[in-house]
């Protein structure tokens, strides 16, 4: 409660961290894969002494720099940013918990850059032999920083031991880490995969297409078995309260976890029968759907991991609204608690709704917007005061994926009744508006 809500009209601040996070999660995985990807195909070309597959490969390494270190690089900071002005409290404790774990990861990545950078400039100003070893030193660069960002990432779904030790070890190698590892491992072999299936396609009819459409194809069906296991090892080791909200406890989550699975099926039997099976009749429109539904497996994925923390930020520590899991509701009041409380207290406020809707800031903003993404108008549509407030008290047992109400009973009472005056239409009055 002692930071300052940053309101996102419509998108909600929530959707606006999964816009920019999904981007950059998309970026960071097709660089780590696709750099293991380019250094064995390097690997293939120089070995063979295959020109058109080295001609391929200097023109995709253009288009690689570009996406991997440019647009990785802004939405890296983009992320910084949103999780910084729209969940302070939760990015404050893990900047103090991992410090040395980002120093560490930006070490990583700074030998990431200058590898890739020489592979780039190295295109034939340098002997094959160093030519392939910077393409190595960038694939084991690239992947180091997953090994270390995806020890945080896990953290906050399964802070395991250090919830009572507080270690950087015990949060960092965590219960959810190697099966994350392991899954996001292979989501970058995927999309590194069929990024390499969509771009061989359209080389045109030749013997290197398809060797490099069958080799593309092999990353794609190893990677995406390797991810459905991985996946379902990984909804064994998460909370109890977490795995249930992915199996039907909420809606939206179970389905799209249902869809990263069936997305995955797909891939895997279309990628066998088709550019495996036969690499010389695939077409470029085939190469493209299969890359738009892996993007949409992997990406519903992380959805999914998203959406089971509820309604932590980091799990049984910090709730999504920034009070933290062992505090009980404030006997004077969240507003009376908040730095930033508009008017400090009920009474203090020229309106009951005027009042109710600074708890609403408060309390709910944090995950819900007026009127936009996940509005909480039509979700209390035709609700009474009493029923409003009724539920308010007891949110957090009749969804479990809602915090506590933290607020006394006077600003319970205020918080329904702006709950209410959200139902009333233009030009006509209830017991709400009037109060």
């Amino acid at each position: 409660m002692s930071y300052p809500l940053w309101d996102v009209p419509l998108l909600g601040g929530g959707l606006l961290i999964a816009i920019v996070a999904v981007l950059h999660v998309f970026v960071s995985q097709f660089a780590v894969g696709g750099g293991i990807w380019l250094a064995l195909a390097s690997h293939n070309a120089y070995k063979t002494n295959d020109a058109a597959w080295l001609e391929y490969l200097k023109r995709h390494t253009k288009f690689f720099v570009l996406v991997s270190l440019v647009f990785g690089a802004v939405s890296g900071v983009g992320i910084w940013v949103t999780i910084g002005l729209i969940s302070p409290q939760a990015t404050s404790i893990l900047i103090r918990t991992f410090v040395w774990g980002w120093a560490i990861e930006w070490c990583f990545f700074l030998i990431e850059v200058t590898a890739i950078l020489l592979y780039y400039y190295g295109w034939n100003k340098v002997d094959p032999k160093t030519h392939r070893l910077f393409a190595w030193v960038y694939a084991l660069a690239s992947f180091f920083t997953l090994v270390v960002i995806n020890g945080i990432v896990a953290f906050m779904l399964t802070p395991g031991q250090w919830l009572e030790t507080g270690s950087f070890w015990h949060g960092w190698i965590n219960p959810s880490y190697f099966p994350g590892l392991f899954a996001r491992t292979a989501a970058s072999l995927a999309l590194a995969g069929l990024y390499g299936l969509f771009t061989s396609v359209a080389l045109g009819k030749s013997e290197a297409r398809e060797r490099l459409v069958k080799f593309s194809s092999k990353f794609v069906l190893v990677a995406f078995a390797f991810f459905a296991v991985s996946s379902l090892w990984w909804m064994a080791v998460i909370p109890p309260a977490a795995r249930e909200l992915a199996m039907g406890g909420a809606a939206p989550v179970a389905i799209m976890n249902g869809f990263t699975f069936i997305f995955s099926a797909i891939i895997l039997l279309g990628v066998f029968f088709g550019p495996f099976r036969a690499p010389s009749k695939t077409s470029i429109t085939f190469a493209a759907v299969m890359l738009v539904i892996g993007l949409l497996a992997t990406g519903g994925a992380e959805w999914v991991r998203e959406g089971v923390r509820k309604p932590f930020v980091i799990y049984d520590y910090v709730y999504s609204n920034g009070v933290f899991a062992w505090e009980k509701p404030y006997p004077n009041g969240v507003m009376d608690q908040a730095v930033w409380s508009v008017y400090g207290s009920v009474d203090a406020a020229p309106s009951k709704i005027a009042a109710g809707q600074d708890v609403f800031r408060l309390q709910c903003a944090s995950c819900h917007t007026v009127e936009g993404y996940n509005g909480v108008k039509p979700l209390v549509k035709g609700w009474s005061h009493d029923f409003t407030y009724d539920q308010i008290g007891r949110l957090d047992m009749l969804k479990g994926y809602m915090p506590p109400f933290m607020g006394n009973d006077q600003e319970r009472d205020a918080l329904a009744t702006y709950l209410e005056s959200l139902n009333v239409k233009e030009g006509t009055s209830s017991a709400a508006a009037k109060r």
